[in-house]
């Protein structure tokens, strides 16, 4: 006999296969769409797409790259200009990071939740500072000293520093409200 309990638990296990399966299967064209709502069409329009895994989806022409997902499987979309590229290998190595430029990423598809003062963190433990960003910019200084003055907590309002106190530090600039949960 099935009982209630059971049924949503093959309920539960179908859906999530079949949204895996959907995933595997998405096509090129939906990966680079996705990409590319990540930037206003001025940068995305002519950008490099590149999935996650480093293969290149679509070459571009303006120094930008344009990601379907952030990491495999999230479907949150990023576009960073060749500085943010750098940092993001770095974050993903573990390795140092400095910049002699600005750098600027765009997520205007927002972000899923970070811990704002450790990017290595997955566990949600309480008093941490979770956050999760609708649409927004973020900008790397050369200088941490050009950070001086500006809050990281994360609701404060206006802009804030993410990571203040690792090589990967940068002011988020949100630039519609966060999604109510």
């Amino acid at each position: 006999m099935l009982t209630p309990r059971y049924f949503a638990a093959v309920l539960s296990l179908t859906a999530c296969l079949l949204t895996a399966s959907a995933f595997a299967q998405e096509s090129g064209a939906a990966k680079i769409q996705r990409a590319m709502s990540a930037a206003p069409d001025t940068v995305s329009a002519r950008a490099m797409i590149m999935d996650t895994d480093g293969t290149t989806l679509r070459a571009g022409n303006n120094g930008w790259t344009c990601m379907p997902s952030v990491m495999p499987g999230d479907r949150i979309p990023m576009c960073n200009d060749a500085v943010w590229m750098k940092l993001m290998q770095a974050l993903a190595n573990k390795q140092p990071f400095k910049t002699d430029k600005i750098g600027i990423s765009y997520m205007l598809k927002g972000d899923i939740p970070t811990n704002n003062d450790d990017p290595y963190d997955t566990s949600r433990d309480e008093g941490e500072p979770w956050v999760e960003e609708g649409p927004h910019l973020m900008i790397l200084v050369p200088d941490k000293a050009m950070l001086e003055g500006i809050s990281n907590d994360p609701n404060s309002g206006g802009p804030y520093v993410m990571w203040k106190d690792t090589p990967y530090a940068h002011i988020m600039v949100p630039v519609a409200p966060r999604q109510k949960k």
